[in-house]
Protein backbone atom coordinates (compact mmCIF):
# COMPACT_ATOMS: atom_id res chain seq x y z
CA UNK A 1 0.00 0.00 0.00
CA UNK A 2 2.04 2.89 -1.28
CA UNK A 3 5.03 4.03 0.77
CA UNK A 4 4.78 3.29 4.48
CA UNK A 5 0.98 3.08 4.62
CA UNK A 6 1.25 -0.64 5.21
CA UNK A 7 3.44 0.16 8.20
CA UNK A 8 5.18 -2.13 10.62
CA UNK A 9 2.55 -1.21 13.22
CA UNK A 10 -0.23 -2.38 10.90
CA UNK A 11 1.58 -5.51 9.78
CA UNK A 12 2.32 -6.44 13.38
CA UNK A 13 -1.31 -5.92 14.42
CA UNK A 14 -2.48 -8.25 11.66
CA UNK A 15 0.27 -10.85 12.09
CA UNK A 16 -0.38 -11.15 15.82
CA UNK A 17 -3.76 -12.70 14.95
CA UNK A 18 -2.12 -15.36 12.77
CA UNK A 19 -2.97 -13.66 9.49
CA UNK A 20 -0.27 -12.45 7.10
CA UNK A 21 0.75 -8.89 7.95
CA UNK A 22 2.52 -7.17 5.05
CA UNK A 23 4.76 -4.11 5.19
CA UNK A 24 5.47 -1.93 2.19
CA UNK A 25 9.07 -2.21 1.05
CA UNK A 26 8.85 0.66 -1.43
CA UNK A 27 11.30 3.48 -0.64
CA UNK A 28 12.08 2.08 2.82
CA UNK A 29 15.43 3.86 2.64
CA UNK A 30 13.66 7.21 2.37
CA UNK A 31 11.20 6.55 5.18
CA UNK A 32 13.91 5.33 7.56
CA UNK A 33 16.16 8.29 6.84
CA UNK A 34 13.36 10.82 7.35
CA UNK A 35 12.06 9.20 10.51
CA UNK A 36 15.55 9.13 11.96
CA UNK A 37 15.97 12.75 10.89
CA UNK A 38 13.00 13.66 13.09
CA UNK A 39 14.88 12.18 16.05
CA UNK A 40 13.08 8.82 16.48
CA UNK A 41 11.15 10.16 19.50
CA UNK A 42 9.83 6.80 20.71
CA UNK A 43 13.14 5.01 20.15
CA UNK A 44 11.68 2.10 18.17
CA UNK A 45 13.93 2.63 15.14
CA UNK A 46 17.05 2.66 17.26
CA UNK A 47 15.88 -0.51 19.01
CA UNK A 48 15.63 -2.19 15.61
CA UNK A 49 19.03 -0.82 14.61
CA UNK A 50 20.46 -2.40 17.75
CA UNK A 51 19.33 -5.77 16.38
CA UNK A 52 20.92 -5.32 12.96
CA UNK A 53 23.52 -8.11 12.52
CA UNK A 54 26.27 -5.74 11.32
CA UNK A 55 26.53 -3.15 14.12
CA UNK A 56 29.04 -0.95 12.30
CA UNK A 57 26.65 -0.48 9.39
CA UNK A 58 23.74 0.34 11.68
CA UNK A 59 25.91 2.91 13.41
CA UNK A 60 26.83 4.55 10.12
CA UNK A 61 23.14 4.91 9.31
CA UNK A 62 22.58 6.52 12.71
CA UNK A 63 25.49 8.89 12.25
CA UNK A 64 24.35 9.97 8.79
CA UNK A 65 20.67 10.61 9.45
CA UNK A 66 19.64 10.75 13.13
CA UNK A 67 18.38 14.18 14.11
CA UNK A 68 19.32 15.88 10.83
CA UNK A 69 15.94 17.44 9.95
CA UNK A 70 15.84 21.23 9.97
CA UNK A 71 12.70 23.23 10.71
CA UNK A 72 11.24 25.29 7.88
CA UNK A 73 7.82 26.95 7.94
CA UNK A 74 6.94 24.98 11.06
CA UNK A 75 7.71 21.59 9.50
CA UNK A 76 10.80 19.45 8.91
CA UNK A 77 13.05 19.93 5.92
CA UNK A 78 14.95 16.76 5.16
CA UNK A 79 18.39 16.40 3.68
CA UNK A 80 18.56 14.97 0.17
CA UNK A 81 19.33 11.32 -0.43
CA UNK A 82 21.09 9.66 -3.35
CA UNK A 83 18.60 8.48 -5.95
CA UNK A 84 18.54 4.81 -7.00
CA UNK A 85 20.82 4.04 -9.94
CA UNK A 86 22.65 1.19 -11.64
CA UNK A 87 25.72 2.02 -9.57
CA UNK A 88 24.40 3.17 -6.19
CA UNK A 89 26.64 4.67 -3.55
CA UNK A 90 27.62 2.48 -0.62
CA UNK A 91 25.67 4.83 1.64
CA UNK A 92 22.45 4.27 -0.33
CA UNK A 93 22.98 0.51 -0.45
CA UNK A 94 23.50 0.41 3.30
CA UNK A 95 20.44 2.57 3.93
CA UNK A 96 18.33 0.36 1.64
CA UNK A 97 19.41 -2.85 3.37
CA UNK A 98 18.91 -1.39 6.83
CA UNK A 99 15.60 0.30 5.95
CA UNK A 100 14.04 -2.98 4.84
CA UNK A 101 15.48 -4.78 7.85
CA UNK A 102 13.97 -2.26 10.27
CA UNK A 103 10.45 -2.46 8.79
CA UNK A 104 10.38 -6.25 8.98
CA UNK A 105 12.14 -6.46 12.34
CA UNK A 106 9.62 -4.15 13.98
CA UNK A 107 6.67 -5.88 12.32
CA UNK A 108 7.83 -9.25 13.69
CA UNK A 109 8.50 -8.08 17.24
CA UNK A 110 6.57 -9.70 20.09
CA UNK A 111 4.69 -12.47 18.25
CA UNK A 112 5.12 -15.55 16.05
CA UNK A 113 2.73 -14.57 13.26
CA UNK A 114 3.79 -14.38 9.59
CA UNK A 115 5.10 -11.12 8.13
CA UNK A 116 5.57 -10.33 4.45
CA UNK A 117 6.94 -7.43 2.46
CA UNK A 118 5.59 -6.00 -0.78
CA UNK A 119 7.60 -4.58 -3.70
CA UNK A 120 6.92 -3.29 -7.21
CA UNK A 121 8.76 -5.09 -10.01
CA UNK A 122 8.69 -1.80 -11.89
CA UNK A 123 11.06 -0.33 -9.28
CA UNK A 124 14.03 -2.56 -10.09
CA UNK A 125 17.13 -0.64 -9.02
CA UNK A 126 16.81 -1.14 -5.22
CA UNK A 127 15.33 -4.65 -5.42
CA UNK A 128 18.36 -6.77 -4.55
CA UNK A 129 19.49 -4.77 -1.54
CA UNK A 130 15.86 -4.49 -0.38
CA UNK A 131 15.29 -8.26 -0.52
CA UNK A 132 18.47 -8.95 1.41
CA UNK A 133 17.61 -6.45 4.15
CA UNK A 134 14.16 -7.97 4.61
CA UNK A 135 15.64 -11.48 4.71
CA UNK A 136 18.16 -10.45 7.36
CA UNK A 137 15.13 -9.66 9.52
CA UNK A 138 13.54 -13.06 8.83
CA UNK A 139 10.72 -12.02 6.51
CA UNK A 140 8.31 -14.90 5.86
CA UNK A 141 6.79 -13.83 2.52
CA UNK A 142 7.80 -11.60 -0.36
CA UNK A 143 5.04 -10.24 -2.61
CA UNK A 144 5.68 -8.48 -5.90
CA UNK A 145 3.57 -7.15 -8.76
CA UNK A 146 3.50 -4.29 -11.29
CA UNK A 147 5.59 -6.23 -13.77
CA UNK A 148 6.84 -9.75 -14.45
CA UNK A 149 8.72 -10.94 -11.35
CA UNK A 150 10.05 -14.12 -12.96
CA UNK A 151 13.55 -13.93 -11.48
CA UNK A 152 12.66 -13.37 -7.84
CA UNK A 153 12.43 -17.04 -6.73
CA UNK A 154 15.98 -17.79 -7.90
CA UNK A 155 17.27 -14.59 -6.31
CA UNK A 156 15.72 -15.55 -2.98
CA UNK A 157 17.44 -18.94 -3.17
CA UNK A 158 20.85 -17.33 -3.62
CA UNK A 159 20.38 -14.55 -1.12
CA UNK A 160 19.44 -17.09 1.54
CA UNK A 161 22.99 -18.40 1.23
CA UNK A 162 24.53 -14.90 1.15
CA UNK A 163 25.58 -15.46 -2.46
CA UNK A 164 26.21 -12.62 -4.95
CA UNK A 165 23.23 -11.97 -7.22
CA UNK A 166 22.48 -10.07 -10.41
CA UNK A 167 19.35 -9.32 -12.39
CA UNK A 168 18.60 -7.62 -15.71
CA UNK A 169 17.18 -4.11 -15.70
CA UNK A 170 14.89 -2.67 -18.33
CA UNK A 171 16.61 0.21 -20.14
CA UNK A 172 14.52 2.28 -22.53
CA UNK A 173 15.89 3.13 -25.98
CA UNK A 174 18.42 0.30 -25.76
CA UNK A 175 19.47 -1.74 -28.78
CA UNK A 176 17.56 -4.94 -29.40
CA UNK A 177 19.20 -7.80 -27.53
CA UNK A 178 21.16 -5.50 -25.25
CA UNK A 179 21.12 -6.50 -21.59
CA UNK A 180 21.95 -4.28 -18.63
CA UNK A 181 22.21 -5.78 -15.15
CA UNK A 182 22.45 -4.70 -11.55
CA UNK A 183 24.38 -6.73 -9.03
CA UNK A 184 24.57 -7.07 -5.27
CA UNK A 185 27.11 -8.89 -3.11
CA UNK A 186 25.95 -9.63 0.45
CA UNK A 187 29.59 -10.06 1.44
CA UNK A 188 30.15 -6.36 0.86
CA UNK A 189 27.39 -5.68 3.38
CA UNK A 190 28.33 -8.19 6.07
CA UNK A 191 32.09 -7.73 5.77
CA UNK A 192 33.86 -9.85 8.35
CA UNK A 193 30.64 -10.70 10.19
CA UNK A 194 29.91 -14.40 9.61
CA UNK A 195 26.18 -15.08 9.38
CA UNK A 196 24.33 -18.40 9.19
CA UNK A 197 22.13 -19.15 6.15
CA UNK A 198 18.98 -17.07 6.07
CA UNK A 199 15.39 -18.24 6.07
CA UNK A 200 14.22 -18.36 2.45
CA UNK A 201 10.83 -16.59 2.35
CA UNK A 202 7.95 -17.82 0.25
CA UNK A 203 7.26 -15.77 -2.85
CA UNK A 204 3.78 -14.68 -3.90
CA UNK A 205 3.53 -13.14 -7.37
CA UNK A 206 0.82 -10.51 -7.78
CA UNK A 207 -0.94 -11.17 -11.08
CA UNK A 208 -4.11 -10.10 -12.85
CA UNK A 209 -4.55 -12.96 -15.31
CA UNK A 210 -4.30 -16.72 -15.60
CA UNK A 211 -1.90 -16.19 -18.51
CA UNK A 212 0.64 -14.45 -16.29
CA UNK A 213 0.15 -16.94 -13.48
CA UNK A 214 0.75 -19.84 -15.86
CA UNK A 215 3.87 -18.22 -17.32
CA UNK A 216 5.39 -17.69 -13.88
CA UNK A 217 4.41 -21.13 -12.58
CA UNK A 218 6.15 -22.81 -15.52
CA UNK A 219 9.32 -20.74 -15.22
CA UNK A 220 12.26 -23.14 -15.58
CA UNK A 221 14.39 -21.01 -13.26
CA UNK A 222 11.89 -21.41 -10.42
CA UNK A 223 8.26 -20.50 -9.93
CA UNK A 224 6.40 -18.67 -7.18
CA UNK A 225 4.99 -20.35 -4.09
CA UNK A 226 1.58 -18.87 -4.77
CA UNK A 227 -0.28 -15.89 -6.19
CA UNK A 228 -2.20 -12.82 -5.21
CA UNK A 229 -4.76 -12.38 -7.98
CA UNK A 230 -5.90 -8.76 -8.31
CA UNK A 231 -8.95 -7.36 -10.02
CA UNK A 232 -9.06 -3.83 -11.52
CA UNK A 233 -10.95 -2.44 -8.51
CA UNK A 234 -7.91 -2.86 -6.23
CA UNK A 235 -6.11 0.29 -5.06
CA UNK A 236 -2.69 1.49 -6.13
CA UNK A 237 -1.40 0.46 -9.54
CA UNK A 238 -3.67 -1.65 -11.72
CA UNK A 239 -2.74 -3.83 -14.66
CA UNK A 240 -3.77 -2.04 -17.87
CA UNK A 241 -6.62 -3.57 -19.89
CA UNK A 242 -5.53 -6.20 -22.37
CA UNK A 243 -5.53 -4.99 -25.94
CA UNK A 244 -5.89 -1.40 -27.10
CA UNK A 245 -6.46 1.09 -24.30
CA UNK A 246 -9.96 2.59 -24.36
CA UNK A 247 -11.25 5.22 -21.94
CA UNK A 248 -14.84 5.78 -20.83
CA UNK A 249 -16.58 9.16 -20.54
CA UNK A 250 -14.92 9.75 -17.16
CA UNK A 251 -11.46 9.12 -18.63
CA UNK A 252 -11.00 5.75 -16.93
CA UNK A 253 -9.68 2.58 -18.63
CA UNK A 254 -12.34 0.24 -19.94
CA UNK A 255 -11.88 -3.39 -18.94
CA UNK A 256 -13.59 -6.06 -21.00
CA UNK A 257 -14.08 -9.83 -21.29
CA UNK A 258 -10.38 -10.42 -21.94
CA UNK A 259 -9.64 -9.01 -18.48
CA UNK A 260 -11.96 -11.37 -16.62
CA UNK A 261 -10.19 -13.80 -14.29
CA UNK A 262 -10.06 -17.46 -15.23
CA UNK A 263 -9.95 -18.83 -11.70
CA UNK A 264 -10.28 -22.43 -12.88
CA UNK A 265 -7.05 -22.09 -14.84
CA UNK A 266 -5.28 -20.49 -11.86
CA UNK A 267 -6.55 -23.18 -9.49
CA UNK A 268 -5.36 -25.87 -11.93
CA UNK A 269 -1.76 -24.71 -11.39
CA UNK A 270 -1.94 -26.34 -7.95
CA UNK A 271 -0.56 -23.37 -6.02
CA UNK A 272 -2.33 -21.45 -3.27
CA UNK A 273 -3.78 -18.10 -4.28
CA UNK A 274 -5.49 -15.16 -2.64
CA UNK A 275 -8.02 -12.88 -4.35
CA UNK A 276 -7.60 -9.12 -4.06
CA UNK A 277 -9.66 -6.10 -5.04
CA UNK A 278 -13.21 -5.78 -3.73
CA UNK A 279 -13.17 -8.85 -1.48
CA UNK A 280 -13.24 -7.18 1.95
CA UNK A 281 -16.58 -8.61 3.10
CA UNK A 282 -17.41 -11.89 4.82
CA UNK A 283 -19.55 -12.87 1.83
CA UNK A 284 -16.72 -12.21 -0.62
CA UNK A 285 -14.29 -14.18 1.55
CA UNK A 286 -16.67 -17.14 1.52
CA UNK A 287 -17.11 -16.85 -2.25
CA UNK A 288 -13.34 -16.70 -2.75
CA UNK A 289 -12.82 -19.88 -0.79
CA UNK A 290 -15.64 -21.61 -2.64
CA UNK A 291 -13.88 -20.65 -5.90
CA UNK A 292 -10.74 -22.46 -4.69
CA UNK A 293 -8.82 -19.52 -3.26
CA UNK A 294 -6.94 -19.91 0.01
CA UNK A 295 -8.26 -16.55 1.13
CA UNK A 296 -8.22 -12.86 0.31
CA UNK A 297 -5.82 -9.92 0.40
CA UNK A 298 -7.28 -6.74 1.92
CA UNK A 299 -5.71 -3.33 1.38
CA UNK A 300 -8.12 -0.39 1.38
CA UNK A 301 -9.89 -1.41 4.59
CA UNK A 302 -6.57 -1.46 6.45
CA UNK A 303 -5.16 1.67 4.79
CA UNK A 304 -7.42 3.95 6.83
CA UNK A 305 -7.32 2.12 10.16
CA UNK A 306 -5.53 3.45 13.25
CA UNK A 307 -2.39 1.35 12.79
CA UNK A 308 -1.70 2.29 9.19
CA UNK A 309 1.02 4.80 8.38
CA UNK A 310 -1.35 7.18 6.58
CA UNK A 311 -1.36 10.66 8.15
CA UNK A 312 -4.18 10.96 10.75
CA UNK A 313 -5.76 13.94 9.01
CA UNK A 314 -6.05 11.99 5.75
CA UNK A 315 -7.66 9.06 7.53
CA UNK A 316 -10.15 11.28 9.34
CA UNK A 317 -11.05 13.21 6.20
CA UNK A 318 -11.61 9.99 4.25
CA UNK A 319 -13.81 8.39 6.90
CA UNK A 320 -15.81 11.61 7.11
CA UNK A 321 -16.21 11.62 3.33
CA UNK A 322 -17.45 8.03 3.55
CA UNK A 323 -20.02 9.05 6.16
CA UNK A 324 -21.14 11.86 3.87
CA UNK A 325 -21.22 9.47 0.90
CA UNK A 326 -18.68 11.64 -0.87
CA UNK A 327 -15.69 9.27 -1.12
CA UNK A 328 -14.82 8.64 -4.76
CA UNK A 329 -11.91 7.05 -6.59
CA UNK A 330 -10.74 7.76 -10.14
CA UNK A 331 -8.67 5.25 -12.09
CA UNK A 332 -6.21 7.63 -13.73
CA UNK A 333 -4.30 6.27 -16.75
CA UNK A 334 -1.78 9.16 -16.64
CA UNK A 335 -1.11 9.89 -12.95
CA UNK A 336 1.68 7.35 -12.48
CA UNK A 337 4.99 7.78 -14.32
CA UNK A 338 5.13 3.97 -14.54
CA UNK A 339 2.51 3.95 -17.28
CA UNK A 340 0.20 1.73 -15.22
CA UNK A 341 -3.29 2.98 -14.35
CA UNK A 342 -3.33 4.34 -10.80
CA UNK A 343 -6.26 4.65 -8.41
CA UNK A 344 -6.57 8.22 -7.06
CA UNK A 345 -8.80 9.12 -4.13
CA UNK A 346 -10.36 12.53 -4.67
CA UNK A 347 -9.46 14.57 -1.58
CA UNK A 348 -9.03 18.25 -0.80
CA UNK A 349 -5.46 19.51 -0.56
CA UNK A 350 -4.01 16.59 -2.51
CA UNK A 351 -2.68 16.21 -6.04
CA UNK A 352 -6.07 14.80 -7.04
CA UNK A 353 -7.17 18.44 -7.35
CA UNK A 354 -6.21 20.04 -10.69
CA UNK A 355 -5.29 23.33 -9.03
CA UNK A 356 -3.00 21.62 -6.50
CA UNK A 357 -1.35 19.69 -9.31
CA UNK A 358 -0.83 22.82 -11.39
CA UNK A 359 0.67 24.74 -8.47
CA UNK A 360 3.28 22.09 -7.66
CA UNK A 361 6.75 22.82 -9.08
CA UNK A 362 7.81 19.93 -11.32
CA UNK A 363 10.97 18.30 -10.01
CA UNK A 364 12.40 14.85 -9.35
CA UNK A 365 14.55 14.53 -6.24
CA UNK A 366 13.49 11.17 -4.75
CA UNK A 367 13.75 9.23 -7.99
CA UNK A 368 12.39 5.75 -7.31
CA UNK A 369 10.21 5.83 -10.42
CA UNK A 370 12.92 7.13 -12.71
CA UNK A 371 13.32 5.10 -15.89
CA UNK A 372 16.83 4.16 -17.02
CA UNK A 373 17.35 4.98 -20.69
CA UNK A 374 20.20 4.63 -23.19
CA UNK A 375 21.58 8.04 -24.12
CA UNK A 376 22.91 8.77 -27.61
CA UNK A 377 26.47 8.70 -26.24
CA UNK A 378 25.93 5.11 -25.08
CA UNK A 379 25.73 5.91 -21.36
CA UNK A 380 22.70 5.24 -19.20
CA UNK A 381 20.64 8.23 -18.06
CA UNK A 382 17.50 8.51 -15.96
CA UNK A 383 14.20 10.24 -16.66
CA UNK A 384 10.72 10.49 -15.21
CA UNK A 385 7.53 11.73 -16.83
CA UNK A 386 6.80 13.79 -13.70
CA UNK A 387 10.06 15.77 -13.89
CA UNK A 388 10.25 19.16 -15.69
CA UNK A 389 8.85 18.70 -19.17
CA UNK A 390 11.86 20.23 -20.91
CA UNK A 391 14.21 17.86 -19.06
CA UNK A 392 12.13 14.80 -19.95
CA UNK A 393 11.92 15.76 -23.62
CA UNK A 394 15.64 16.59 -23.75
CA UNK A 395 16.29 13.04 -22.55
CA UNK A 396 14.28 11.58 -25.42
CA UNK A 397 10.96 11.21 -23.62
CA UNK A 398 7.62 11.71 -25.33
CA UNK A 399 6.08 15.01 -24.16
CA UNK A 400 2.65 13.34 -24.20
CA UNK A 401 3.80 11.17 -21.27
CA UNK A 402 4.20 14.23 -19.07
CA UNK A 403 0.58 15.37 -19.32
CA UNK A 404 -1.11 14.64 -16.00
CA UNK A 405 1.89 12.74 -14.57
CA UNK A 406 2.13 13.13 -10.79
CA UNK A 407 5.30 12.91 -8.72
CA UNK A 408 4.27 9.80 -6.81
CA UNK A 409 7.59 9.52 -4.98
CA UNK A 410 7.16 12.82 -3.14
CA UNK A 411 3.38 12.51 -2.83
CA UNK A 412 3.33 9.01 -1.35
CA UNK A 413 5.96 9.96 1.22
CA UNK A 414 3.84 13.02 2.07
CA UNK A 415 0.89 10.66 2.65
CA UNK A 416 2.60 9.36 5.79
CA UNK A 417 3.54 12.76 7.18
CA UNK A 418 7.10 12.81 5.81
CA UNK A 419 6.62 15.23 2.94
CA UNK A 420 9.50 17.50 2.06
CA UNK A 421 9.43 21.21 2.86
CA UNK A 422 11.25 23.20 0.18
CA UNK A 423 13.61 26.07 0.87
CA UNK A 424 10.90 28.55 -0.11
CA UNK A 425 8.46 26.96 2.37
CA UNK A 426 6.48 24.96 -0.20
CA UNK A 427 5.22 21.72 1.37
CA UNK A 428 4.89 18.65 -0.86
CA UNK A 429 1.19 17.69 -1.09
CA UNK A 430 -0.05 14.10 -0.72
CA UNK A 431 -1.86 11.90 -3.24
CA UNK A 432 -3.92 9.13 -1.67
CA UNK A 433 -4.74 5.87 -3.40
CA UNK A 434 -7.59 3.54 -2.50
CA UNK A 435 -9.62 0.75 -4.04
CA UNK A 436 -13.08 1.23 -5.50
CA UNK A 437 -14.62 -0.15 -2.30
CA UNK A 438 -13.43 2.81 -0.18
CA UNK A 439 -17.06 3.92 0.04
CA UNK A 440 -17.76 0.86 2.19
CA UNK A 441 -15.33 1.70 5.00
CA UNK A 442 -18.21 2.62 7.25
CA UNK A 443 -18.89 -1.03 8.00
CA UNK A 444 -15.67 -1.16 10.03
CA UNK A 445 -16.23 2.03 12.04
CA UNK A 446 -17.80 1.61 15.50
CA UNK A 447 -20.83 3.82 16.18
CA UNK A 448 -20.08 7.30 17.48
CA UNK A 449 -16.53 7.57 16.11
CA UNK A 450 -14.62 8.22 12.90
CA UNK A 451 -11.83 5.82 13.86
CA UNK A 452 -11.39 2.08 13.63
CA UNK A 453 -8.59 -0.44 14.15
CA UNK A 454 -7.11 -3.38 12.31
CA UNK A 455 -8.90 -5.61 14.81
CA UNK A 456 -12.23 -4.07 13.80
CA UNK A 457 -11.49 -5.06 10.19
CA UNK A 458 -10.44 -8.58 11.09
CA UNK A 459 -13.39 -9.12 13.41
CA UNK A 460 -15.77 -8.03 10.65
CA UNK A 461 -14.19 -10.33 8.08
CA UNK A 462 -13.32 -13.37 10.17
CA UNK A 463 -14.61 -13.09 13.69
CA UNK A 464 -12.30 -13.07 16.71
CA UNK A 465 -9.26 -15.32 16.22
CA UNK A 466 -9.02 -15.39 12.45
CA UNK A 467 -7.57 -18.24 10.41
CA UNK A 468 -3.95 -18.98 9.65
CA UNK A 469 -2.25 -19.26 6.30
CA UNK A 470 -1.29 -22.82 5.37
CA UNK A 471 2.16 -23.76 6.59
CA UNK A 472 2.67 -20.76 8.88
Amino acid sequence: MGVGVSSWQLARAVARTGELGVVSGTASAVTLARRLALGDPDGCLEDALDDFPVPAMAQRVRDRYLGTARDAAGAARFRGLPRPSLDPSSALTELTVVGNFVEVRLAKAGHDGPVGINYLEKIQLPTLASLYGAMLAGVDYVLMGAGVPARIPALLDRLAGHEPVAMPVTVADAERGEQTTISFDPGEVTGEVALPPLHRPRFLAIVSSATMATFLARNAAGGPDGFVVETPVAGGHNAPPRGRLRLDAAGEPVYGPRDELDLEAIAALGLPYWLAGGYATPEALTAAREAGATGIQVGTAFAFCEESGLAPELKAATVQAVRERNATVHTDPKASPTGYPFKVLRAAGTLSEPETYEQRPRLCDVGYLREPYRRPDGEVGYRCAAEPVEDYVRKGGDPADTIGARCLCNALVANIGLGQVRRDGYVEPPLVTAGDDVAGLGRFVPPGTNRYTATDVLDHLLGVGGTQLPGT
